[in-house]
């Protein structure tokens, strides 16, 4: 699972991490049962510190989306309530929308605004590709 958090953004970024967690959660992207990332490698992949992500794995706990199993982690609960493809449309559009706002009080010109984002899919593709070639080396454990 990829996640990402904006320390500029002006949102707690423990509920930057509690509201992907959750979406990825609802839209199918994180099943029941799926165990998540561990507390401290997290922490250090994302630069933040180990409270934070405790913190946001608290709130989730506390939402219903997942459980915490003493000795073993905490993993996705099964809470039978996927976003269906036209509600995770409609929440990417809103996030595009927010972008492209952005990039015209930036301005930004189309051309550029679709090259870079071009840039950052390849980016975040190649991301996905090293986070799986690690979880084949590693047998599906945190490294």
């Amino acid at each position: 699972m990829l996640f990402r958090v904006d320390f500029k953004s002006g949102k707690a970024v423990y509920l930057q991490l509690v509201d992907q967690i959750r979406y990825a959660a609802a839209s199918g992207a994180l099943r029941p049962g799926e165990p998540l990332p561990s507390i401290r490698p997290l922490a250090e992949q994302l630069r933040l510190n180990r409270n934070t992500v405790a913190k946001a794995y608290s709130e989730l706990e506390s939402q219903g989306v997942i459980e915490t199993i003493a000795g073993k982690g905490c993993f996705v609960k099964n809470n039978h309530s996927p976003f269906t493809k036209q509600a995770r449309h409609k929440l990417l559009i809103e996030k595009i929308d927010d972008a492209w706002v952005a990039a015209h009080q930036l301005q930004v010109d189309a051309e550029t605004f679709l090259e870079l984002t071009k840039e950052r899919l390849a980016y975040f593709e190649r991301q996905a590709g090293k986070d799986q070639i690690e979880s084949k080396n590693t047998g599906g454990r945190a490294a």
